[in-house]
C-alpha cells in the first residue's frame, strides 16, 4: 500500500490555524484546562478516529513487532481466553493499528492491538490491521488512549506506562493526553512507581482491583519499612497468591496496625529576627514554596504596615541583589 502520511491532521502543527475539526478531534488535548479527565466514551471516539475511513489490510503476525513502550504487566488469562474463543468463533471484529517499523524495512510495529496479534499468531491466521505512518509521539498518545478506553488497565499499569513515557523524555502534557488524566493524577502515578522499586511492583503484578489511594499508601509504607519488604516477598506462599492477593499480603504485612497511611508532614523551617531595643520582632516560617512572615512587639503593627506599603521597592531591591550576586 502507498506509504504516505495519513496522520497529517494528527501531527503537531501549532502554527497552522486551518487544521480541520476532524483532525483536531484525533489529536491530543493540551493545556491545563484541556487535560481534564475525559469519559471512556470520548476516549473510545478518540481511538476510533485513528481507524475511521482507513483501508484495512491483512498482515502476517510474524512480520509485526510490539510497541517500543509496553503498557501491560501480563495478560489476564481469563480475558485472553475469552478473546481467543471469540475470534476463533466469529473472526476479528475490529482492526488493530500498526505503523511501518521505524528502523526495519518490511516490518510493522504495533500501536495498539497486541493481544489480537497474539491470538492471530496462535490461531495461525492473518490479522486485520490499519497501517499508518506516524511518529513516536503520536504513537504513544494513540496507544494510551486506546488502552485507557478499552483495555481496562489497572492503576499500576497506567502508572508504569506514565513512568516509561517520562523516562523516554515525553513531557507531562503528552503523558496526560495518552492516559486521559490531568497533571496532578499523572504526578501521583509517577510518584508511586518512583517510591516502590520496579522489582516489587513486578512481584505484585497488575492488581486489577486495587485503586490509586491504596497504591499511594503502599508506596509510603515501602519507604518506611523497606527491610520487611524482601522478607514478605520471599515467603513461599507469596507467589501462589493471585495479583490482588499479593498486594493485600504485602500491604497487611507492612501495616500491621491497620491504621490509615499518610504522607509525613514536612516540618516548617523557622527563623527569627529582633531589633536591638526589642521594639519589633519578625519570625519567618518556610514550608515548601510557602513563606509566612509574622511581625510582633511594640512597633510590630507599624513596621508591618510599612513593609506592606513598600513591597514594590523591596521586591525591586531583592531582584537587584540577585542580579548583583549572579553577575547578570
Amino acid at each position: 500500500m502507498a506509504r504516505k502520511n495519513l496522520l497529517a491532521g494528527l501531527a503537531e502543527k501549532e502554527a497552522d490555524d486551518h487544521v480541520s475539526s476532524a483532525s483536531k478531534a484525533a489529536y491530543p488535548i493540551r493545556g491545563a484546562s484541556k487535560s481534564m479527565i475525559r469519559s471512556v466514551n470520548e476516549l473510545a471516539k478518540q481511538a476510533d478516529a485513528y481507524l475511521e475511513g482507513e483501508h484495512v489490510v491483512e498482515l502476517d503476525p510474524n512480520f509485526i513487532d510490539g510497541s517500543f513502550v509496553s503498557d501491560r504487566m501480563g495478560d489476564d488469562k481469563e480475558q485472553y481466553k475469552e478473546l481467543l474463543e471469540a475470534i476463533q468463533e466469529r473472526g476479528q471484529d475490529s482492526p488493530i493499528l500498526v505503523r511501518p517499523h521505524p528502523r526495519i524495512d518490511g516490518r510493522y510495529m504495533i500501536v495498539f492491538g497486541h493481544r489480537r496479534v497474539r491470538v492471530a499468531s496462535e490461531l495461525g491466521r492473518k490479522v486485520r490491521a490499519v497501517v499508518k505512518e506516524i511518529d513516536d509521539k503520536t504513537h504513544v498518545i494513540a496507544q494510551g488512549q486506546e488502552n485507557s478506553a478499552r483495555a481496562n488497565l489497572s492503576f499500576i499499569e497506567k502508572a508504569m506506562f506514565a513512568k516509561r513515557l517520562e523516562d523516554l523524555g515525553y513531557d507531562r502534557d503528552v503523558i496526560s493526553s495518552a492516559l486521559a488524566s490531568n497533571a496532578a493524577a499523572v504526578s501521583k502515578m509517577v510518584s508511586v512507581v518512583t517510591r516502590i522499586p520496579a522489582s516489587v511492583i513486578g512481584k505484585i503484578g497488575s492488581a486489577a482491583s486495587v485503586g490509586r489511594e491504596r497504591w499511594v499508601e503502599l508506596s509510603l509504607l515501602v519507604g518506611k519499612k523497606s527491610d520487611i519488604v524482601d522478607e514478605i516477598l520471599s515467603e513461599l506462599e507469596f507467589d501462589d497468591l493471585e495479583s490482588n492477593g499479593r498486594f493485600e499480603r504485602l500491604f497487611a504485612g507492612l501495616n500491621a496496625k491497620g491504621k490509615p497511611v499518610r504522607k509525613a508532614s514536612v516540618k516548617q523551617e523557622a527563623h527569627s529576627w529582633a531589633a536591638e531595643d526589642k521594639s519589633v520582632s519578625v519570625s519567618v516560617k518556610k514550608a515548601g514554596k510557602a513563606v509566612t512572615i509574622a511581625v510582633k512587639e511594640t512597633d510590630g503593627s507599624r513596621f508591618g504596615t510599612w513593609i506592606s506599603d513598600n513591597l514594590g521597592d523591596l521586591y525591586e531591591a531583592f531582584r537587584k541583589s540577585e542580579r548583583t550576586a549572579t553577575g547578570d
